[in-house]
Parts: structure tokens; sequence; C-alpha cells
């Protein structure tokens, strides 16, 4: 296992997304097979505040990052924790369960916190 500053984010960035998609699927299945809208919200809320702590809690792996991409990490993960917490405030579940998935996305493909572990995993 390397422990190269990248490679530690870029794990670490893959587990959240990890655990994203598993709050996803229990959403998934408690509103279309349970028909239990409360807990579904309760579902998105979760995943809504995960992200929202992404920058806080990520910002210790990125500071051991290059100067030269450690700005461009710290960016981007304060955008993905500024629109869950736009969607908090609001409070639309709608606005949650679209966070991660631009328009256009597909089934299968790489959400964007899946997408940039990726980019983060390339750095060099």
């Amino acid at each position: 296992m390397s422990d190269s500053p990248n490679v530690v984010l870029a794990d670490w960035l893959d587990s959240e997304a990890c655990e994203i998609r598993e709050i996803e699927g229990r959403a998934y299945t408690v509103l279309h097979h349970d028909n239990d809208e409360s807990a579904y919200r309760e579902l998105m809320r979760s995943k809504a505040l995960r992200l929202a702590s992404l920058a806080e809690n990520g910002l210790p792996l990125a500071e051991r990052l290059e100067l030269h991409e450690r700005a461009m990490v710290v960016k981007r993960m304060k955008r993905f924790s500024t629109s869950a917490s736009t969607a908090l405030n609001i409070g639309s579940v709608f606005f949650m369960s679209a966070l991660l998935y631009p328009d256009g996305y597909e089934d299968g493909q790489k959400n964007d916190l899946e997408i940039f572990a990726q980019k983060i995993r390339s750095l060099t």
C-alpha cells in the first residue's frame, strides 16, 4: 500500500464515496420498497451531512499534498461541502439526493466524488 499523500487522500475519498453509495442504496430501498418517505429524508440528510463535513475532515490529508496541488484539492472539497450545506440549509431533499450527480448522469457511471478521488490518485 502506498503512503504517498495523494493516494492516502484518494483512498479516504473512495471510502467516503463508498459510504455515501451505501446510504443512497438504503435510501432507495426505504423509498421504493418500504414507501417510507421519512426514512428516505433522514438518509438523504445523512448523505448531505457527510458531504458537508468533507472539507473539514479531509483537510489534514490534503495538507500533506504538494502546495501546487493542495489549493485545487481544498477548493474542490470545499465546493462539495458548500453544496451539501446549502442543501441542508434549504431543507431540499431533492437537492440532497442530487448531490454528486451532474445532469446527464446514468446509472453505473462514477459520481463526482468518485471522479475526484480518481483525479487525486493520478496526481504526480
